[in-house]
Parts: C-alpha cells; structure tokens; sequence
C-alpha cells in the first residue's frame, strides 16, 4: 500500500507530517529519519483502529458536513 504523505518544516525545528488520505493522522520528529519512522507508526496505528459500524434507528439521519 502507497499513500501520499505531506512534509512541513516545523517552525521550532525539526518536521512535521499529515497523511492526506487517513483524517487526523499526523506526526513529527526532531530529524527527517525520525519523522520516517514515526510515520510508519502513526499509519500504523490509524489503520489498525477497530470503527465499529453505526445502527441508526428510523428517526435518525447520517449527513456530511464540511469544517
């Protein structure tokens, strides 16, 4: 699995990083090889989270909004 991964340059040093593709996974590291290997964690342990699914009732609705 290949996934697109957006690197800024922290403002106290070091880098931080967001995975585009996995809302709300994103990581740092004082050097680029520890930001890498954070990544691989934080991946990691995004995509491993159990979600259980929803049972709406008959009066309930499911909408998407933008924030």
């Amino acid at each position: 699995m290949k996934v697109k991964v957006v690197i800024h340059e922290a403002e106290e040093g070091g880098y931080w990083a967001e995975v585009p593709a996995i809302p709300g996974c994103a990581t740092q590291g004082d050097s680029f090889e520890e930001l890498l290997q954070n990544l691989y964690e934080a991946i990691e342990g995004c995509l491993s989270v159990d979600v259980e699914p929803t049972n709406p009732s008959d009066k309930s609705r499911t909408i998407e909004i933008a924030v």
